[in-house]
């Protein structure tokens, strides 16, 4: 992606700044190729993330100074975040906003634009300009089906990226960047944190959300999923189900319309029929596997690869295979 010359400030959310997670590279990525790089953060980065901020070309990073009753878990909520953003574009006159696309960030993506009267775009799939240098968001729509551009025509721009939009690259050279801290005023009364409990990550294993490969395991693995963990282990990829795998209590979280929306560069459906719920999760995938013994299965009619077979024979097969071309 070529690097920007235009006198463009794109400011990118830092969520958390703690951990630079590869969807913010990516963010940065696509910054890069739009203008100047800041970036805005509720807590202080870490040293590692400030040497991840730096070589991805980032001048500075702008850190919310909250008020007590904002600070802690209630720096998580939607306006206390939708607040820092709007405060931080003001404070640097930024035209452009990059957040990620979890549940929290669009909220909060979606207030920020309101209170600023931008243009919002949420879940884009690219992020590009016209000849008029107004932002472009490219979007994939009824469940994958459609794909559409949106130009935003407001002064600013606030737009959620899915992960897996561009392949994360550092810029040509590091830059110094500094943290500077900025003054964040919430109006409005701002809800009472009873208690926060943040979900463990497998530290092993990318989350399902972010994944640029997913293994997903539905009915047709009677609720052994060995062999999709392995094949996920041999590729370094997420693991996910169908929503009928995690009612039958075989798994913790679904890939579907009302479950995980993902969208990795590579997916593969093990013994997953395609239900439409099922497909509106994940046929946004650049590229879709689908092992299933039904060969009507209606899976196979938006996969780009069809296996016919036994997914316990087929998967561990696969992985073995993987696994040697790696040790070569």
């Amino acid at each position: 992606m070529a690097e920007a010359t235009r006198n463009r400030t794109v400011l990118v959310l830092l969520d958390p700044a703690t951990e630079v997670r590869s969807s913010v590279l990516e963010l940065l990525t696509i910054a890069r190729s739009l203008g100047r790089v800041e970036a805005v953060t509720l807590e202080a980065p870490t040293v590692e993330a400030l040497a991840q901020l730096s070589a991805f070309g980032v001048e500075t990073v702008h850190q919310a100074e909250l008020a007590p009753a904002t600070q802690g878990d209630a720096r998580h909520l939607a306006p206390v975040v939708a607040a820092t953003l709007a405060a931080a574009v003001r404070l640097t006159d930024a035209d452009v906003v990059l957040a990620p696309s979890s549940f929290a960030a669009k909220e909060a993506a979606a207030l920020a634009a309101r209170e600023l009267g931008a243009g919002v775009v949420i879940d884009a799939a690219s992020v590009t300009e016209d000849g008029d240098g107004r932002v472009v968001a490219g979007k994939r729509v009824f469940a994958g089906s459609w794909d559409t551009t949106s130009t935003v025509r407001t002064e600013v721009a606030v737009l959620t990226v899915r992960a897996n939009a561009v392949v994360p690259q550092p810029a040509d050279a590091a830059v110094a960047t500094e943290v500077e801290g900025f003054a964040v005023a919430v109006d409005g009364v701002v809800p009472t944190v009873v208690e926060r409990t943040p979900t463990v990550r497998d530290s092993d294993r990318p989350t399902l959300e972010e994944a640029a490969v997913v293994v997903a395991g539905g009915r047709g693995t009677g609720g052994d999923f060995g062999p999709v963990n392995e094949l996920a282990d041999a590729l370094g990829a997420a693991v996910g189900a169908s929503r009928d795998a995690v009612f039958e209590g075989w798994f913790d979280r679904y890939v579907g319309q009302t479950g995980v929306t993902v969208a990795p560069r590579l997916y593969i459906g093990a013994g997953i029929s395609g239900a439409p719920h099922h497909r509106g999760g994940m046929q946004a995938s650049q590229v879709v596997v689908a092992v299933n013994n039904d060969p009507e299965a209606p899976i196979f009619e938006i996969c780009d690869f069809a296996v016919v077979g036994d997914l316990t024979e087929v998967l561990p097969q696969a992985a073995a295979i993987i696994r040697a071309h790696k040790d070569q």
